[in-house]
């Protein structure tokens, strides 16, 4: 890491939106430390050194406790200026079919990880009256998720705990901001096991770097939360704001229940 440019963390950064940002991140002057727990992230790395940033690749398993640790053990001594915590992980189907583990590890990574990584870099940051931190939300956050309903838990989790953030720290140097991307073409319908035979698996989705650029600029700006992606993701924001409980729950069943794909396929075709 280098003295004169500011240090940016990035979780969840081997491939998506997270790498996505980090690269953001690296062509606007920052060096990085850069989360994720497979194999991808050293690639995902060296690509971002060609954009003439310093980057430390950390990878851990943030679901574990060992894996939060190491990569706290790896910001010893530096001083994170903007941290984006937007590891996470899904799992689709209806709650009384899926593995109990499997849930779990949803609110391993969603929700306690974002809890553990949080403390000591706000803590950090409020101290020196100086940072930014973002959290990557969705805009699942604001509805029923039915067929999704422990990771749309989690991300109603994380946007209540970014919004609650970002009043207790509003008269310091700190900012505090909500990342609420759409169904985004990153890979993860299919580790959540919904890319084939569910509507929003088969959809098309928001680009990664449209996304990204859109968050970097509205983290760097203060703002509390943002929709970021197409058109289309924004009006969804704008319909979870006031549409009924029921209505958005029935229309996430809609695209998440399994063998959905097949009946927008039989609607499109009328």
């Amino acid at each position: 890491m280098t003295d004169t440019r500011p240090l940016a963390l990035i979780t969840g950064a081997s491939g998506g939106i997270g790498y996505e940002l980090a690269r953001q991140f690296a062509l606007h002057g920052h060096d990085l430390v850069v989360n994720a727990e497979d194999e991808r992230l050293e690639t995902a790395a060296e690509s971002l050194r060609e954009c003439g940033a310093q980057v430390r690749a950390v990878r851990a398993d943030l679901r574990s406790a060992e894996g939060r640790y190491l990569l706290l053990d790896a910001l010893d001594g530096l001083t994170v200026d903007v941290a984006v915590l937007n590891a996470g992980v899904g799992r689709g189907g209806a709650f009384v079919d899926t593995d109990v583990a499997d849930d779990q590890e949803v609110i391993d990574l969603d929700v306690t990880a974002t809890v553990r990584l949080a403390k000591p870099l706000l803590r950090a940051m409020v101290t020196r009256d100086a940072g930014r931190i973002a959290f990557t939300s969705s805009v699942v956050s604001t509805m029923p998720g039915a067929f999704e309903p422990v990771y749309t838990a989690s991300k109603s989790f994380v946007q209540s705990f970014a919004q609650a953030l970002a009043e207790e720290v509003k008269d310091t140097g700190v900012t505090v901001t909500s990342l609420m991307p759409g169904p985004t073409d990153t890979g993860f319908f299919e580790r959540a096991g919904m890319a084939d035979d569910t509507a929003i698996g088969t959809m098309e989705k928001d680009d990664p770097a449209q996304v990204a650029e859109q968050a970097f600029e509205a983290i760097m700006r203060g703002e509390r939360k943002v929709v970021t992606g197409s058109l289309k993701t924004k009006v969804q924001g704008l319909a979870g704001k006031v549409l009924p409980d029921g209505v958005k729950a029935v229309a996430h069943r809609r695209m998440a229940e399994p063998g959905s794909a097949n009946e927008e396929g039989k609607d499109a075709r009328g």
